[in-house]
């Protein structure tokens, strides 16, 4: 060992390397300064300094028989511990992650697909300056004019979607700083930009291309950490809501069950912005499902409160839980919802329900 370890040195000093690099230390996420918000276009770009960020699209489709869909897709990026400063470009400094879902009430389940790379040689990267992020023949890039094309071949369905911006970025939290439990370093960079107007074409199993239309929701987070020790995971929701409104709310769980923190953002149809404190907001069960794979139950229906506004979110079918334990490690519910306001029709949207098979890591 020893000897190995002196020969190591010698060779490092020989090429001019640092003999023994530590791991490399991430931005941390801090609140902005007062006035300050996160600055555009660059913010729809990667964020290659921080540890872990994602790009999570959501929405409902309709089939030109008149059938709902919803869809998810979302791409990873999370640096490794490898040294940013090595030189070679077979170095993992960047793994890019990427998940993708058919919520298809015809199949009785969920369809989806899931792959990682490390970023390099041009086959896997995600690029700063603007929305451009590559798994293989996976892509979503951010047009000149705002527009985002969305390409995909997943194993048993592809799809091929236009969304284009129908209102300005949503920011959440502070002016885009989120935060997701007591302590201030628990928090992300976070923006929506709802009410994507969806266009394009989905083909399942062997079949033809089928035209599809309809709304999206697009998500950016980046953070250092984002749940703290006692955190076992989260309830998150987005809904397009029917007036041209946008409702965004989560709550991080304790591994008791308990509520750590909790946050609300809603836009409503003459662009007022409401934010609702941690004791505004909570999810209330009302209908649990039991995976027949894991056996993990989620509360797949569930009422949200905002301040004194109800809301009732029930899902597009029961069994839309995610097994990505061969990309992300972990199993979760997340799937396509309707939302209602005070009992009537308000919306839809995506509900996401992590930790409820096992404690989220991240």
């Amino acid at each position: 060992m020893a000897i190995a370890l002196r020969a190591l040195l010698m060779f490092a000093a020989m090429m001019g390397m640092p003999a023994l690099a530590g791991p490399p230390r991430h931005a941390e996420v801090t609140p902005l300064p007062a006035g300050a918000a996160l600055p555009f276009p660059q913010s729809f770009g990667a964020h290659p300094d921080y540890q872990t960020e994602w790009w999570y699209v959501t929405g409902w489709l309709k089939t030109p028989d008149g059938k709902d869909l919803g869809y998810q897709v979302t791409f990873f990026r999370r640096a490794t511990g490898a040294d940013s400063a090595n030189p070679s470009r077979f170095a993992p400094r960047q793994l890019i992650i990427g998940h993708a879902a058919l919520s298809d009430p015809a199949q009785g389940k969920l369809l989806h697909d899931q792959r990682s790379a490390r970023e390099g040689f041009g086959l896997a990267y995600a690029r700063a300056g603007g929305t451009d992020v590559k798994l293989d023949d996976w892509r979503m890039v951010r047009r000149p004019d705002g527009t985002y094309q969305v390409t995909l071949a997943a194993a048993s369905f592809t799809l091929n979607l236009t969304l284009a911006p129908t209102q300005p970025v949503l920011l959440q939290g502070e002016n885009g700083y989120s935060r997701k439990g007591p302590d201030p370093q628990q928090a992300s960079y976070y923006y929506s930009e709802p009410q994507l107007k969806t266009s394009g074409a989905i083909t399942r199993g062997g079949g033809k291309p089928q035209a599809v239309s309809g709304v999206s929701w697009l998500d950016h987070e980046w953070s250092q950490q984002v749940l703290g020790a006692d955190a076992a995971g989260w309830d998150w929701m987005s809904a397009n809501l029917d007036d041209g409104g946008a409702l965004m709310a989560f709550q991080i769980r304790s591994k008791t069950g308990a509520k750590l923190w909790a946050h609300a953002t809603w836009r409503d149809a003459s662009g007022k912005i409401t934010h609702y404190s941690p004791d505004q907001v909570s999810f209330t069960p009302q209908r649990r499902w039991r995976s027949p794979r894991t056996n993990a139950e989620y509360p797949v229906a569930t009422q949200l409160a905002t301040g004194s506004t109800l809301w009732q979110i029930a899902p597009l079918q029961e069994d839309q839980e995610l097994d990505s334990r061969r990309s992300t490690g972990a199993v979760y519910w997340e799937g396509a919802a309707t939302v209602n306001r005070d009992g009537a029709r308000a919306g839809r949207g995506y509900l996401e329900l992590t930790g409820y098979a096992s404690p989220m890591k991240l």
